[in-house]
């Protein structure tokens, strides 16, 4: 379901995936089954989703995002592809997100160019990650426990 107050100018949306009103999907973005993107959000050209992944309201995801399967982003998660950003001048490639088969991050999570989120991990609400987070963890602030899974 693509809901009609929506822009979606993708064709490679998965089935059975819901695309809630007011979000925009560029053309080259590509969204895998049985996922759900809530209102408000925003998706650019090199961005990909797996399937059965959900990302709440709020959230947009820049260019060099890849998000494995099974994977939940919280309401407005913040993610950063640009090290250092300045208005008019992009860089020849923008920096990677990788975020892992069945990881969570949590609402108001910011979380920084180049970092890849481990499988089956947990980043806190509110928390900034600035560098790779192992797999199988809970990351709140800067403290990591382990996680049962």
């Amino acid at each position: 379901m693509i809901h009609q107050l929506s822009d979606v100018q993708s064709k490679n949306i998965g089935e059975g995936t819901n695309i809630w009103q007011f979000c925009v999907v560029l053309p080259n973005a590509k969204i895998g089954k049985n996922c759900n993107i809530c209102s408000n959000c925003f998706i650019e050209n090199d961005v990909v989703i797996g399937d059965n992944v959900t990302v709440k309201n709020g959230v947009s995801l820049y260019d060099g995002m890849r998000i494995e399967d099974d994977v939940f982003i919280g309401p407005n998660a913040t993610f950063c592809n640009d090290k250092y950003p300045k208005s008019k001048h992009y860089p020849e490639k923008f920096m990677s997100i990788t975020i892992k088969k069945g990881a969570s991050i949590g609402a108001n999570a910011t979380v920084l160019p180049g970092v890849i989120i481990g499988e089956n991990s947990l980043v806190a609400a509110g928390t900034v990650v600035a560098k790779d987070v192992p797999d199988n963890v809970i990351l709140i602030g800067d403290k990591i426990k382990e996680r049962e899974v």
